[in-house]
């Protein structure tokens, strides 16, 4: 609305957030903003209200969009995450691997996790640069993979405010041949259907709100600061202003030039709370979850969950089907809850991905410590007869062209039933090969 009103809902328990984000407004704390949280993936408040310019002309609306500065640096991340998911990335391999010009300068022995860490000893700049360089991505990579670190890696974290971006950045583009931007764009952001940029198109500037820089002395470079500190936030020094301009908007600046807003972010952010197995990276990459409540999965990475997870959900929701996807080693932990759901006429589907070992962690050893492989096998029994044995249906599916039918017929039974999906032990992830990931720990 156009007198900035707030608008948007909060559930009645977080009745008081809607109070305390309007006082900020009404204040003059805030002078235009937008809040989102969910809980458990149900978005519980979604609010926006104030102005998105400092003249108060312009109505912060549902559609408005901001520079989040260094919350683009949980994005970047996130594009990291992915490729550290899919067994592309090794956070403890040495950047070089993926960057070899990196290895100038002593860094050789610099890790990937030293990057995500801020520990990787390069928060500024060397050569002095400029705010045009930023947008220049070859040049300020460049010279960061030239110079020699400020303190010994790994030693001690740093804040990198901008370079940060620029580093885990460039190893995502030597892994996918996307810049990072493109990478976020495609694989995050588009399949959620997220509002939030790296890389902002000039059809979208309508809708960004101003940044209004802080009082004086309130700024990063404000204040005494170390050598150190004063390279990492002025060189080049940014001031709010540049942040109003095309060149920066539509650049791609992983650790500050991120534009969305609060209700992007925390769409985006709630995908990190995802089950654990290997054998669900393949529901996670090739199966998108549109809207809360279609996913039930751990946050701590516990085994075992979703046979009995996928049993309370039918329980509760008995007009929905309800599918279960356990790996094998997942399976044999809680498999007997199928013992419940037929005693209590609860048509669930499990599909048993049986690839005859505990893959997570076989992947882990072959990554990290190759000719050692131990107490990762499985000797699992006919999954099929199992099921059968509880009075469930069971099927056997070995090709991927027979897995549309059984399906089918798993759904219809009404009944549980319990489709094992024999795997060759190779696909350990949809990109990379036991034998791939054994060839590059040699």
């Amino acid at each position: 609305m156009a007198d900035g009103s707030v608008q948007g809902m909060t559930h009645d328990r977080y009745a008081a957030v809607r109070t305390a984000f309007a006082d900020n407004l009404e204040s003059g704390r805030d002078v235009g903003a937008s809040f989102c949280a969910t809980v458990e993936g149900e978005t519980v408040v979604d609010l926006w209200g104030g102005f998105a310019d400092s003249a108060r002309s312009r109505a912060w609306e549902r559609d408005t969009i901001v520079n989040v500065y260094s919350t683009t640096k949980t994005m970047t991340a996130l594009c990291a995450l992915i490729l550290a998911d899919r067994g592309d990335l090794d956070f403890d391999a040495p950047v070089a691997r993926y960057w070899p010009e990196f290895a100038a300068n002593g860094k050789d022995g610099v890790k990937v996790s030293h990057l995500m860490s801020h520990a990787a000893g390069l928060s500024g700049w060397k050569t002095p640069i400029t705010k045009a360089d930023l947008y220049d991505w070859d040049k300020v990579t460049s010279l960061l993979a030239a110079q020699a670190p400020y303190w010994e890696p790994g030693t001690a974290p740093g804040y990198h405010a901008l370079t940060q971006g620029y580093l885990v950045g460039e190893v995502v583009r030597r892994i996918t041949g996307r810049s990072l931007g493109t990478f976020f764009r495609e694989e995050v952001a588009a399949p959620l259907g997220a509002d939030f940029h790296i890389g902002l198109p000039a059809s979208e500037d309508h809708r960004v709100a101003e940044l209004i820089p802080p009082p004086r002395g309130q700024a990063v470079g404000d204040g005494g600061q170390t050598e150190l500190q004063a390279n990492m936030s002025n060189n080049p020094g940014i001031d709010v202003g540049e942040t109003r301009t095309r060149a920066w908007r539509g650049a791609e600046i992983p650790a500050a030039g991120g534009t969305g807003n609060a209700r992007s972010i925390a769409e985006i952010h709630a995908i990190l709370a995802n089950g654990a197995g290997n054998f669900s990276v393949w529901a996670h990459r090739y199966y998108e979850f549109h809207r809360y409540p279609t996913q039930l999965a751990p946050r701590s990475g516990s085994m075992g969950y979703g046979v009995p997870a996928a049993v309370g959900a039918k329980a509760v929701h008995p007009d929905r089907p309800v599918v279960c996807i356990a790996g094998d080693g997942d399976f044999l932990m809680t498999g007997q809850e199928l013992a419940t759901a037929v005693q209590e006429e609860l048509p669930v589907v499990v599909l048993v991905v049986n690839n005859a070992m505990y893959g997570t962690i076989r992947m882990h050893q072959e990554r990290h410590y190759p000719g050692r492989v131990v107490g990762t096998d499985l000797r699992n029994p006919d999954f099929v007869a199992y099921a059968r044995a509880f009075g469930a249906h069971g099927a056997l599916v070995e090709r991927s062209e027979d897995f549309p039918a059984a399906l089918d017929e798993a759904l219809g039974c009404g009944r549980p039933a319990l489709i094992e999906l024999r795997v060759d032990p190779q696909a350990i992830t949809p990109r990379q090969t036991l034998d791939e990931i054994r060839a590059a720990a040699s």
